[in-house]
């Protein structure tokens, strides 16, 4: 799982560098600085991926990206209700809702593949 979320991660720091206008377009209007946000996320997810795959960084990896998704998810919100045309991306509820709905699963799968929390599947302690 570590390695999927930090491939997805990647994926979403390259999409942030190479679609910033998209995103842009997203971000809720009382987001400061909000190109540059876009620039720093984009870094944020490329140093997290690493450190979630970096045994000594992992914990604090898998906290930061739970913790960074959470805060992302007013701008999906933003996105879906805002009645916000962006090209290339579907603008109906069969894109919003499973994408909305998809965010606390990646804030799980964040905590869980940095063994910040082990519910619902216990691991085995030796």
């Amino acid at each position: 799982m570590r390695w999927i979320l930090a491939a997805f991660f990647t994926a979403a720091g390259v999409a942030h560098l190479a679609v910033p206008d998209k995103l842009l377009a997203m971000t809720p209007g009382w987001v400061p600085f909000a190109p540059e946000v876009i620039l720093l996320t984009s870094l944020f997810e490329f140093a997290a991926a690493l450190a979630l795959l970096t045994r000594p960084l992992r914990w604090w990896a898998g906290v930061a990206l739970a913790l960074y998704s959470l805060c992302v998810w007013p701008a999906n919100i933003h996105h879906a209700l805002g009645d916000i045309d962006i090209p290339g991306l579907p603008s109906s509820w069969w894109y919003h809702g499973p994408r909305l709905a998809a965010q606390p699963l990646i804030i799980w799968a964040s905590l869980y593949a940095a063994e910040v929390i082990d519910w619902p599947f216990r691991r085995r302690r030796d």
